[in-house]
């Protein structure tokens, strides 16, 4: 058994870290795991994608493209970006949240993000879409949408070990004042889902 995770978004949305927890959880559960991330302009809101892989056989940490048994979108055009990986009965759980790219916001370039959603919903058959962020801001922060998106893909069902093993290396990874934001924003991205 293997399972392989996509996961995209911008620089500070939490993506790493989101990856940092599912291999935390995946090696907790006694599986081999490999790693990868692509870090752009991270700093700057660049494009951030990291690339998760546990089970049995495992080759490699890069997913091969339409391999992805799960995408996890941050951003709408982060999604679409990342799509290429998601095979076609695959799941994606996607942030409805736009992050506008500084070229769009200085009228340089465009950026709709309704059209990005619109074409997730057109090619994804097992597409959910949260409002990650605003949920994330009712736990208590809006840095947590990482949380959020963690607790939609564990009410899922998908991963081969538990939710409370998820939320565990998730608390184990975030300093001790944010761990009930990040408790909160893991449970209301359960329901979000469930």
């Amino acid at each position: 058994m293997s399972f392989d995770i996509v996961i995209t978004g911008v620089g500070g949305q939490g993506t790493v870290l989101a990856a940092r927890v599912l291999a935390a959880a995946a090696m907790a559960a006694g599986l081999p795991v490999r790693t990868s991330e692509i870090i752009g302009m991270a700093q700057r809101e660049g494009v951030v994608m990291s690339q998760v892989r546990f089970g049995d056989p495992l080759w490699g940490a890069l997913i091969p493209d339409r391999k992805a048994d799960l995408l996890l979108g941050f951003e709408p055009a982060e999604a679409v970006r990342g799509l290429p990986k998601l095979k076609p009965a695959g799941v994606a759980v996607v942030n409805t949240t736009p992050v506008i790219p500084v070229t769009a916001a200085l009228g340089l370039s465009a950026y709709d993000p309704q059209a990005c959603l619109a074409y997730l919903r057109e090619k994804v058959p097992r597409l959910y879409l949260l409002e990650a962020s605003r949920l994330a801001a009712e736990a208590g922060h809006p840095r947590a949408v990482n949380s959020v998106l963690l607790g939609a893909a564990a009410a899922l069902d998908l991963l081969p070990f538990s939710a409370g093993s998820l939320l565990d290396c998730l608390l184990a990874a975030v300093p001790e004042k944010y761990r009930e934001v990040n408790r909160r924003a893991f449970e209301a991205g359960k329901m979000a889902v469930g």
